[in-house]
């Protein structure tokens, strides 16, 4: 899977959060400032030619369907985090937060816990 400029993933943030959206929704539904409609629109072909996104034409009217899910996206992501960056060990990321100081090790014990009731 292709990675996405920071730009590129806002735009599909809010698609993912719409489900599917014209352009002028998209526009609106982004974080505030919003970015004006041609920028978007250039990050939506973009989008469609990386195979993120698909155009349904309705008339000479666009709306966008993401065809990549967030959670597909964000495993690829994270996967490909930890092989650059922790030697592909994901016990190496959890050590990086709690020594960041950005998840405690309460909150490690609390997240066991309940991944052991799901087994």
């Amino acid at each position: 899977m292709r990675t996405l400029t920071k730009a590129e993933e806002q735009v599909m943030m809010t698609l993912w959060q719409l489900g599917n959206g014209l352009l002028m929704e998209i526009v609106e539904a982004m974080p505030v400032p919003q970015p004006h409609k041609n920028t978007v629109a250039t990050l939506l072909k973009i989008l469609v030619e990386k195979e993120f996104v698909r155009i349904e034409l309705i008339g000479r009217i666009h709306r966008y369907h993401p065809l990549v899910s967030k959670e597909a996206y964000s495993t690829t992501t994270l996967t490909g985090m930890a092989k650059s960056y922790f030697n592909g060990s994901f016990s190496n990321i959890v050590s990086f937060l709690v020594d960041e100081e950005k998840i405690s090790v309460s909150d490690l014990e609390l997240l066991v816990k309940e991944l052991k009731k799901k087994k």
